[in-house]
Formats: structure tokens, sequence, C-alpha cells
């Protein structure tokens, strides 16, 4: 019936895996979950645990694979049909959730999306900055995640048939953090795979700093450079794609290129703020891609 696959790296995803079994059991289906650890070094004790729960089962990668390569690996130990990919810093909105995915599985079904939301209350304030953009950029409606189902998805809270992950994996190319997903997006939107939205979030209990936030916005940048270079993504592909090749096309890149060092500390004093603009986030990764394609001089933080 179902395997629950749960990619994870230095979180305590054990509480996660109890409430999933409690429900799986409750429905009284065929299910296993996996978690896989991606050479953590945090939570070991904890995660270990997940051993001994029935139809539940932890194993240590021997070294750093990638989001994606994980998920890979994960869906080659799955034995049921349909696949649930999970992230690790999330629970379920309510005890219905699996329940939900379950009704909504049927001979033709290919894809479900779920949807995700953040909690309500305001984090610490050297954490709004990921809050925020949750909220803003992550939690979207249903009635508008249906109008573009491809535009509004994620790798997370997904539930496909094994088959189709099977003969789509992600990019083995990509060890560090970002856009694995918009590959493997691109390559079902490419075959026609027919994408269902439900409301089914999981609510994204994410506690990133500030600072981690941006430093990884900042590598899933290089990411997406690499990606475009080796002809994996097009500028398409992305929003941030294609108003950089259109700035490259007027000319303007090295005038933004300019402004990011120029105004670089002024931005990140705001990103840091209790009032953190996530425009001036567009921007900075905006003008960090120009300065990665033709870097005008070397910046420090």
């Amino acid at each position: 019936m179902l395997s629950i696959l749960i990619p994870t790296y230095n979180y305590n995803v054990y509480p996660l895996v109890e409430e999933l079994k409690k429900q799986a059991d409750a429905l009284q289906i065929m299910y296993e979950i996996l978690v896989q650890d991606d050479h953590s070094t945090l939570f070991l004790k904890e995660n270990s645990e997940i051993n001994t729960l029935v139809n539940c089962y932890y194993t240590l990668n021997t070294k750093n694979l990638g989001r994606g390569n994980n998920i890979n690996a994960l869906q080659l130990k799955a034995k049921f049909e349909y696949v649930l990919i999970l992230e690790a810093d999330a629970l379920p909105k309510d005890g219905n959730y699996l329940a939900n995915f379950i009704k909504n599985i049927f001979p033709t079904t290919e894809v479900i999306f779920g949807g995700v939301v953040y909690p309500e209350t305001k984090p610490q304030p050297n954490q709004l900055l990921r809050w925020k953009y949750g909220c803003k950029r992550e939690s979207i409606a249903l009635q508008t995640r249906l109008k573009k189902p491809f535009h509004f998805v994620f790798t997370w809270n997904l539930l496909l048939k094994k088959e189709i992950l099977n003969q789509n994996p992600f990019p083995n190319s990509v060890r560090e953090y970002g856009y694995e997903d918009v590959v493997f997006l691109k390559k079902l939107k490419e075959k026609k795979v027919h994408i269902q939205h439900i409301d089914n979030p999981l609510i994204h209990y994410n506690q990133e700093s500030n600072l981690v936030f941006i430093n990884k916005t900042e590598t899933a940048i290089r990411t997406l450079k690499q990606l475009m270079e080796n002809k994996e993504l097009d500028s398409d592909d992305t929003r941030i794609g294609k108003t950089f090749f259109l700035l490259k096309q007027l000319g303007f890149d090295t005038i933004l290129r300019f402004l990011f060092l120029k105004f670089h500390n002024r931005i990140l004093s705001n990103l840091t703020s209790t009032n953190p603009s996530l425009l001036l986030l567009d921007l900075y990764k905006l003008g960090y891609l120009c300065n990665l394609d033709n870097p005008l001089q070397s910046k420090k933080k």
C-alpha cells in the first residue's frame, strides 16, 4: 500500500514517525516508514529508537548524499506501490492526515500534493525571515494551487506512484542544497504526469535562523547556476532565472552587481531584522546570482 519516506539531517524525527505510525495502525493498512539520515552528527540516539517501532526503519548514511540522492536511495528500499515523501521538521495538522491521502488514491492516481502551512505564532526574532518566507511564499491556498498545479508544489508532503519516482529520479549531480526539486518536477511536467492537489497540509516547523537561511539561499543560487550551466534547467524554469536572463539581455546585470556589492550589508541588516523584506530577499538572490556570473570583487560578510 504505502511507503513513507523521510530524509533527515541533524533533526529528531522520532515524534513524526510515532504520529505517522499511530495513524497508519488505526487505518489498518500495509505500510512502512523509512527514515534515512544523511550522515548526521546530532540526534543519533533519539532517531535510532525508530528501529524499536514495528514497520519503522532508521538507517544512517556513511557519507552525505544530499537531499535528492537521499530520496533516490530511500525509494530503492520502498516495497509498496505508493510512496509519500515528507520533511523531517514537519508534523501532520490533525489525526486524519494519512486517511485524507488514502481516500484520494484511485487506480488513475499519479501524484498528490497536500500543501503546507506554518505555525501562526511568530518565532524568535532571529528566525523571522524563514517563517515569513514560508507564510507568504509557500503556504498557498488550495484554490490558488489548482490554477497552476506545477507552480505551487513541493517535493515533500507529496504522494506518488513508486514507479514514477523510480523512472524519474532526482538529479544525482546536486549534492548541495537547492533546486533538485525543480529538476524533478520539470521532468514530470514534460511527461505530462498529473498532479492532484488536495487540502491536507503538514505544519512546517522550520526553525532556521535568519543567517542560516541566508547561507542556504546562497548555496541554492550556486546550485541553480550549476544546473543552468549543465543544461539541466533552462532560464525559463525559475522566476529568478527568467529575470536574470532578461537583465543580461538588457545589459543591466552589471548595474545590479554593483548595487548588490554597494548595498550588501544594508540588505543583510534588513533581512536579519525584526521586519525582513521579502522584496529585498528577492533582490539579494538576484544580485548574488549576477555577482556569481561575473564577480566584480570579493564579497565579505
